[in-house]
C-alpha cells in the first residue's frame, strides 16, 4: 500500500481509501463487516463514510451506514488502527433533522454527537462538510450551476462553522476537518478565513473523479496542489458505469442502477466514452476497472481514490489498482478519448 499525508495534518493515510455508503442497503451488516477485515490487512487504513449513508438515500437508510462500522469498531476493537471520515450532511434533505438541516453551529453539534452515537467511538478523524449551504455545482449539477448568495452571509457563515469545529477540535471529537463537493471559490475562502483566524484548516477536498469526470483538473488542481489540500476522489468508477456493466441499457441484478430512475450519467455521449475506454483497457491488457483507478492513484493532486464495492470480488480488484502503472502509450490513448468525450455527463 502507498500513504500519503492528508493536508499538513500529522497522519497518514493509505492512497486505497474504503468507501462504505453502500453498507446498510446493497451490502449487509455481515458484508459491510467482511470488507472491512479485509481492506485492513491489505493496508487501507481510511475508511470514508457520512451521515446520510446508506445509498441511494431515504429516510430508513440514513445513518445505517455508520452503525454497521460501529459495530465492527465494538466487535474487533480496530478503532485506533483507522482514521476514520465522516460528514455532515449540507441542505436539502427532509429526513435529516426533521428537514431543517443546514451546516451551521447548532446542525454541527447534533451531527456529529450522532455520528458519534452510531459509530460507536468518541473522537472522528476527518469530519467533512458534505455539500455547501449555498448549493453544489456536483452530482451533475454542473450544467445548470449557477451561484446566487450574499457574499457577507456566506463568510459569516463559514466563520461560524471554523469556530464551531474548533469546540470540537478542543473537546477531543474531531481531529480534523475537510470539505466536499466544494468549488475553488469556496475552498480559498475557508482558508483563508482559518490562517487569518488562527482556526482549523481545511485539510482535503472530497469531490466527484474518474476518467468520466474531471472537473478537478482545472481551477480546482491548482488549489489542491499549491494550499495542500488534496483531492479525495469520489466515484472514480462512476457509479460502476466505467466497468462496462451498464451498457446497452443493462442493469445487473443488486447493482446500484437498479435502484434508481433514470440514473442521470445514463446518455449516449457517456455510452460512448465508456466503450472507448474499455477498447482502450483491452488494447494494453489491463482491466478496465483497474486502468480507471490506477488513472486516478497516479494524479498528483489526489491524497486518496475512495472506492467501494459490493461483492468481495469487485473490493479485491478494486484495490488491486494499487500495484498497477499505466504506460505513457496508455495515458496517451486515455488524453485521445478525454478529448473526445470531455464532459459527457
Amino acid at each position: 500500500m502507498i500513504y500519503k499525508k492528508l493536508g499538513r495534518t500529522d497522519i497518514n493515510v493509505s492512497l486505497i481509501c474504503l468507501g462504505t455508503m453502500t453498507w446498510g442497503r446493497q451490502n449487509t451488516e455481515a458484508e459491510g463487516h467482511e470488507q472491512m477485515d479485509y481492506a485492513l490487512e491489505r493496508g487501507v487504513n481510511f475508511f470514508d463514510t457520512a451521515e446520510m449513508y446508506a445509498v441511494p438515500p431515504n429516510a430508513e437508510t440514513y445513518g445505517k451506514t455508520e452503525t454497521i462500522i460501529g459495530t465492527w469498531f465494538q466487535k474487533t476493537g480496530n478503532r485506533e488502527k483507522v482514521v476514520l471520515a465522516s460528514k455532515i450532511a449540507g441542505p436539502g434533505l427532509g429526513w435529516v433533522r426533521d428537514g431543517d438541516n443546514k451546516i451551521d453551529r447548532k446542525n454541527i453539534l447534533k451531527a456529529v454527537e450522532g455520528s458519534l452515537t452510531r459509530l460507536q467511538t468518541d473522537y472522528i478523524d476527518l469530519y467533512q462538510l458534505h455539500w455547501p449551504n449555498r448549493g453544489s455545482n456536483h452530482f451533475g449539477q454542473h450544467w445548470t450551476y449557477s451561484p446566487h448568495f450574499t457574499h457577507e452571509s456566506v463568510i459569516d457563515n463559514f466563520i461560524e462553522v471554523l469556530e464551531t469545529m474548533n469546540e470540537m477540535v478542543k473537546a477531543g471529537k474531531i481531529r480534523h476537518i475537510g470539505l466536499s463537493n466544494e468549488t475553488a471559490w469556496g475552498t480559498m475562502q475557508w482558508l483563508r478565513l482559518a490562517e487569518e483566524r488562527g482556526l482549523p484548516r481545511m485539510a482535503s477536498i472530497q469531490n466527484e473523479y474518474s476518467l468520466l469526470c474531471r472537473l478537478f483538473d482545472g481551477d480546482l488542481q491548482e488549489v489542491a496542489l499549491a494550499e495542500d489540500c488534496g483531492l479525495l476522489a469520489w466515484s472514480p468508477l462512476a457509479t460502476g458505469m466505467l466497468s462496462g456493466k451498464y451498457l446497452k441499457g443493462k442493469r445487473p441484478k443488486g447493482s446500484r442502477w437498479t435502484l434508481l430512475n433514470n440514473p442521470p450519467r445514463d446518455n449516449a455521449r457517456s455510452q460512448e466514452a465508456v466503450a472507448a475506454y474499455m477498447k482502450v483497457a483491452k488494447k494494453h491488457g489491463l482491466d478496465v476497472c483497474q486502468m480507471a483507478l490506477a488513472f486516478v492513484n497516479a494524479r498528483p493532486f489526489v491524497t486518496t481514490n475512495i472506492i467501494g464495492a459490493t461483492n468481495m470480488d469487485q473490493l479485491k480488484t478494486n484495490i488491486d489498482s494499487i500495484d498497477i502503472t499505466l504506460s505513457t502509450e496508455c495515458l496517451k490513448d486515455i488524453e485521445t478519448v478525454r478529448r473526445q468525450y470531455p464532459i459527457p455527463y
